[in-house]
């Protein structure tokens, strides 16, 4: 028998926020999970507690974003519902009230990186990395894991961590030479202060149940155990089915109900996942037994057939060579980031960044302190071609006295000029000014 968790339920459906009426991303996406959900009789388990969502605030977000030129701007108010259900979540998990809990709300939010100029990926902004900062900020949790199951790779996560040494980012996904970012491959390691903190397995396409476990033993839990996280949070994209219909694997609701409760994480937040009738009822189903130590074997579509969604002999392979090389990479992360920092004080990387859902163009240079005591202060030239242009310098958390200092320099001494707005986040002491 398996030992029973109370586990919290927070819906937010989002009735007045769409892409379109016709869009996959739009409400009914959570009406059919919770119609199944009540149907199933789940809410009469004692151990399965719905709670409402609260409300995010714009300072929450001006804690991890840049939006230009404001966050009003950029978010409606289901944003700040769906942010501040992934945030009640963290606080009933936190505050001992569950065991573990489940924020099924949208709108989604892991392809929203630092700097946000628009949507890009159906995401405004980046719900988990929001809630992470709440948690640090109220809660002093230190070390967090991410592990983000979506098919497509989480790379606006994947961004804002990318310097942090404290934050271990896992994204499992759908191949990015196939695949919407088109990013996510194994050579994607972290900045230069947090090497190795950022871990990618792209899966080749129509990879079953079989390939998504084998990652999960054989990268997902060695690499946590070694991180060993206070705090695991499971990014919960369900587009992985193999039914949905804008990717191309052979997860199954058994399978996602097997990963998580191997995966066990603290807090689980749904992110993508399109097949509304035929998934995600199921799907969300068996993740809600798996969490709370209920009997989740039964789980299974109407149309499931094990034998049509086996993956081939050469996927099977391919995946067993993938796994190797990133816990190559994993072992000998120390070598790889004394190469990549090599006698530089600062390390610039350039980027195109583009917003596929509102159609924006970002062309963007970040500059990072190359710093041994922490993730090293950020500074970043960003333009977009809505004819807008910023600069922001950004003391990382938990920073050095010296990047603090130096941030504060920067920000003091540069001008306006060429810029639009110029503007200075701070973490540790929650400080979010723009000039």
């Amino acid at each position: 028998m398996k030992k029973r968790k109370k586990t919290g339920l927070i819906f937010f459906p989002a009735f007045d926020w769409a892409i379109s009426p016709t869009h996959p991303e739009r409400e009914e996406r959570l009406l059919y999970t919770q119609d199944q959900v009540f149907e199933e009789g789940l809410m009469d388990f004692d151990n399965i507690v719905e709670y409402k969502p609260g409300l995010a605030t714009v300072e929450d977000i001006n804690r991890v974003h840049v939006c230009v030129p404001d966050a009003r701007r950029v978010i409606t108010e289901s944003h700040l519902i769906s942010a501040g259900g992934a945030i009640t979540a963290a606080k009933k998990v936190l505050e001992g009230e569950v065991d573990n809990a489940f924020a099924l709300v949208r709108p989604p939010g892991h392809h929203a990186m630092r700097i946000v100029h628009g949507a890009r990926g159906f995401c405004n902004i980046n719900i988990e990395a929001i809630m992470i900062e709440y948690i640090r900020r109220h809660y002093g949790i230190k070390r967090i894991a991410i592990v983000d199951t979506d098919c497509h790779h989480g790379d606006g996560t994947q961004d804002i961590y990318w310097h942090d040494p404290n934050t271990l980012f896992i994204s499992m996904h759908q191949d990015g030479r196939t695949l919407y970012p088109g990013s996510g491959f194994v050579d994607e390691f972290g900045g230069p202060n947090a090497v190795g903190m950022t871990v990618n397995i792209p899966l080749p396409p129509r990879t079953s149940d079989e390939g998504f476990l084998y990652a999960l033993e054989n990268v997902v839990l060695p690499i946590l155990e070694e991180f060993k996280p206070e705090l695991v949070i499971n990014s919960a994209g369900q587009d992985n089915h193999y039914s949905d219909p804008i990717t191309n694997m052979r997860f199954s609701a058994q399978g996602y109900a097997v990963l998580n409760d191997r995966l066990s994480p603290h807090i689980a937040v749904l992110e993508g996942g399109y097949s509304i009738e035929k998934a995600l009822p199921y799907v969300n189903v068996g993740i809600i037994l798996a969490m709370a130590g209920l009997d989740y074997s039964a789980v299974r579509e109407p149309d499931y057939n094990p034998a049509a969604l086996q993956q081939s002999e050469a996927i099977t392979t391919h995946i067993h060579r993938t796994v190797d090389e990133i816990m190559r990479r994993w072992y000998h992360r120390r070598e790889i980031a004394e190469a990549f920092r090599g006698k530089a004080r600062y390390l610039k990387r350039r980027r195109h960044i583009y917003y596929d859902t509102d159609g924006i163009s970002e062309e963007q240079e970040e500059t990072v302190r190359v710093c041994d005591d922490c993730g090293g202060l950020i500074l970043i030239d960003s333009r977009a071609d809505t004819g807008r242009r910023i600069f922001a310098v950004i003391v990382p958390g938990m920073a050095c006295e010296r990047c603090r200092k130096e941030g504060e320099v920067f920000f003091e001494e540069i001008g306006k000029g060429k810029y639009h707005q110029v503007f200075f986040q701070d973490r540790d002491r929650d400080v979010y000014l723009v000039k």
